[in-house]
């Protein structure tokens, strides 16, 4: 099965995040999850984050230092069935 970059994108960043263990109390900044991207898709790392953060699947907790982000651990399983499904990654 053929998935949009876009996808690929999402389930991507929750890779690293879920790969990390940045679950519920452990953050990592924002500007983080373009790390691993190439350059030149900044804006669609960036604007698939935002996008998972308005569906609740990353968290945020705003600092004075930056945002920070985690997963949410409510939604640890359908992130982990997104994974496996778009990368074929198993957890």
């Amino acid at each position: 099965m053929e998935f949009k970059e876009e996808h690929k994108i999402k389930a991507t960043i929750l890779y690293h995040l879920r790969r990390k263990r940045m679950i519920g109390g452990a953050h990592t900044h924002f500007d983080t999850l373009k790390r691993g991207f190439p350059t030149h898709l900044g804006k669609e790392v960036e604007r698939a984050a935002k996008e998972l953060i308005k569906e609740h699947v990353i968290l945020t907790k705003p600092t004075s230092y930056g945002l920070q982000v985690s997963l949410n651990k409510e939604k640890i399983e359908e992130i982990e069935a997104i994974i496996k499904r778009v990368l074929g990654f198993d957890f």
